[in-house]
């Protein structure tokens, strides 16, 4: 049976009175590109720590394919690679450099793959300027290039997209959808949904350091009614209709629409109900809920 990528288990974290992380259970799945969801301040970077085995868990486990990175760092650690908050270079050395650097501290230096890395991020033709000069976003690739280093099976990334401009924004996760499908699998812990939408299939949503959701972005997003837009000829009388309506809840009109929820069962009895009433139907159109939507729902609404 394939191990899991990573398996966290009751994680806990304390800092004095302050609980961090308070019983995390999450699984990555070899493959996945696995979204870690949360507001700033909710535990996200705190758990890939204790997965990283950068800090120790006041209790808890974790397991990297089956590897505790506590009790054996080294073999728990193979095959895994990223950077938690902001990569750090030696600003006077070029990116090349740095990477050589790298290099021979993980064992020797490889300089067939530090061409290869800075050339899959990106980075080949400003190899040889100091690092000061990088912007951000260069800053950033930097930090994937090193981490592509090792040839990782996992890669852990913390807010890689934080404040790049929407140009640095766009070609991050075009990056990562590219090692998604060179087979790496990746965690990526964001706040921004819009990236955690664009990139992952199963994601995690964390708020003051508790799961409340783990599972398929499908599921999450089929888990609450879906919303319909509604255009009539004769708008007054839909209302009237809808109101009557079983099943079909949360009415609003916006610009002459009407906007409702309900499953599909409702939106199909509906449209007879209107047929019946002699009013005709320009647009009935399903509006899912977005990730955004359910996201507050679990952070505000104090969901399990």
């Amino acid at each position: 049976m394939t191990q899991p990528a990573v398996e966290a288990r009751a994680l806990r974290k304390e800092y004095g009175n302050r609980v961090a992380v308070s019983d995390v259970d999450l699984t990555v799945h070899p493959g996945d590109v696995f979204g870690y969801l949360g507001p700033n301040g909710a535990g996200k970077t705190t758990s890939l720590r204790m997965m990283l085995g950068l800090i120790q868990p006041t209790a808890g486990s974790v397991r990297l394919f089956g590897r505790d990175p506590q009790d054996d760092p080294v073999r728990a650690l193979d095959g895994v690679a990223g950077f938690v908050e902001d990569p750090t270079f030696y600003p006077y050395l070029s990116g090349r450099a740095n990477l050589e650097l790298l290099s021979a501290l993980d064992g020797g230096v490889d300089r067939e793959r530090i061409v290869e890395v800075l050339e899959i991020v990106e980075l080949w033709s400003r190899a040889a300027d100091r690092v000061r000069g990088y912007s951000h976003g260069m800053r950033q690739r930097l930090g994937i290039a090193a981490a592509l280093l090792r040839r990782p099976k996992l890669l852990l990334l913390d807010e890689p997209t934080t404040g790049l401009d929407p140009g640095g924004m766009r070609d991050m996760r075009e990056l990562v959808r590219a090692l998604a499908g060179e087979g790496i699998t990746v965690l990526l812990s964001s706040h921004l949904m819009v990236e955690v939408e664009a990139l992952c299939n199963r994601l995690a949503v964390i708020q003051t350091g508790r799961i409340r959701f783990e599972g398929g972005l499908d599921e999450l997003l089929g888990r609450s009614d879906s919303r319909y837009r509604l255009e009539t000829t004769d708008q007054a009388r839909a209302l009237e209709v809808c109101r009557a309506a079983a099943g079909v809840h949360d009415l609003a009109q916006e610009n002459g629409q009407i906007r409702f929820a309900g499953d599909r069962a409702d939106a199909a009895s509906l449209s007879i109900e209107l047929g019946r009433s002699g009013v005709g139907i320009h647009a009935l159109v399903p509006e899912g809920a977005s990730l955004e939507d359910l996201f507050f729902q679990l952070t505000e609404g104090g969901a399990e």
